[in-house]
């Protein structure tokens, strides 16, 4: 219930407050939001698996984050920056459509 009221009072403050992303972070700030919601998924999958456990899901959900960002910082240094973020976000919505496919048999039994 803490997290479902944490949530509602970060998209209300998101919604209101309109925060300024310096410029510097706005090409890994999408990916950050993916990987994250990859962590998401994969948590609420774990959960309904009754395998969750709350420090994987902390570790998974700044692990890939800051794995992403580095990914797209080092394409970035490399030229390629357009292309890794692309590579990265179709990676982590795959897994996020996995994850989304499994939570959906639990809920269905199928």
């Amino acid at each position: 219930m803490i997290a479902i009221i944490g949530l509602l009072v970060g998209i209300a403050i998101g919604i209101l407050w309109h925060p300024l992303v310096p410029l510097w972070l706005q090409p890994y700030l999408p990916i950050a939001i993916v990987a994250a919601l990859d962590a998401v998924f994969g948590g609420f999958r774990a959960l309904m698996e009754k395998r969750f456990d709350d420090r994987i899901f902390v570790v998974s959900f700044l692990s890939n984050v800051i794995i992403a960002a580095f990914l797209v910082y080092l394409g970035d240094q490399l030229g390629v920056g357009a292309q890794m973020s692309t590579g990265v976000v179709v990676v982590l919505a795959m897994r996020i459509f996995a994850n989304a496919a499994a939570i959906r048999r639990i809920l269905f039994r199928a």
